[in-house]
């Protein structure tokens, strides 16, 4: 059975996830209270529902509680994304996760239930910032406050030599997890393969270490 998600709030961040949940061969609902947002995305999801989210009967009406995953984006009103948190969870809904504006909004959404809680715009503005910083960071995605993932570009020592040769988790104490060539990934990683100029390392570490490999 395919999973069911319901998208509540669909502006560019919210029918960005329900379309590609659709790619993935999900079921999603999106439910919008402005009509023009509704009829723009009918076409790309499974069901789409015209209707004022903060309203408990709407809710209940709409039998949410049997949905797997709720995903709340409701722009900027705090207010808003607090209360429908708050009615997911009342109605059984399983996992809960919503988009909040600031730390602070964050906090209190995990106080009323949220199972998740998302900082779209502050995400992007930290990767933004790291790949602007650099010119070997490609991609950089924070994992928690002490952990991130980095796409790195092969520094020129590294050019001809192996895995064993680098021994980069002694030295850096980072560890790669994939090598992407020409936009093809390989996961599973030879001690002995050569590093070319073109590769890309995706690598995971602590913050600190991997600071130590970015190049300005």
């Amino acid at each position: 059975m395919r999973k069911q998600f319901v998208i509540i709030g669909c502006g560019r961040f919210g029918s960005s996830v329900a379309m590609e949940l659709v790619r993935l061969g999900a079921e999603v609902l999106v439910i919008d209270e402005h009509e023009d947002v509704i009829q723009h995305i009918a076409d790309h999801v499974t069901h789409a529902v015209q209707a004022d989210a903060t309203d408990e009967t709407t809710i209940k009406a709409l039998g949410l509680r049997n949905f797997d995953v709720a995903v709340v984006s409701m722009g900027g009103n705090l207010q808003s994304s607090i209360l429908v948190t708050v009615m997911l969870k009342e109605v059984g809904v399983k996992k809960v996760i919503t988009k909040a504006q600031s730390d602070l909004h964050g906090k209190v959404l995990y106080k009323v239930g949220a199972d998740m809680v998302i900082f779209p715009e502050k995400e992007m503005g930290i990767r933004l910032a790291n790949s602007l910083a650099s010119d070997n960071i490609l991609e950089y995605i924070q994992l928690s406050d002490d952990y991130s993932i980095m796409e790195l570009v092969v520094l020129d020592e590294w050019i001809g030599k192996d895995f064993v040769e680098l021994n980069l988790r002694s030295r850096f104490n980072i560890n790669v997890i994939a090598i992407k060539e020409n936009e093809q990934i390989t996961l599973v990683l030879s001690p002995d393969y050569k590093i070319k100029a073109k590769d890309v390392l995706m690598v995971i570490g602590k913050n600190e270490d991997l600071e130590k490999l970015k190049r300005d």
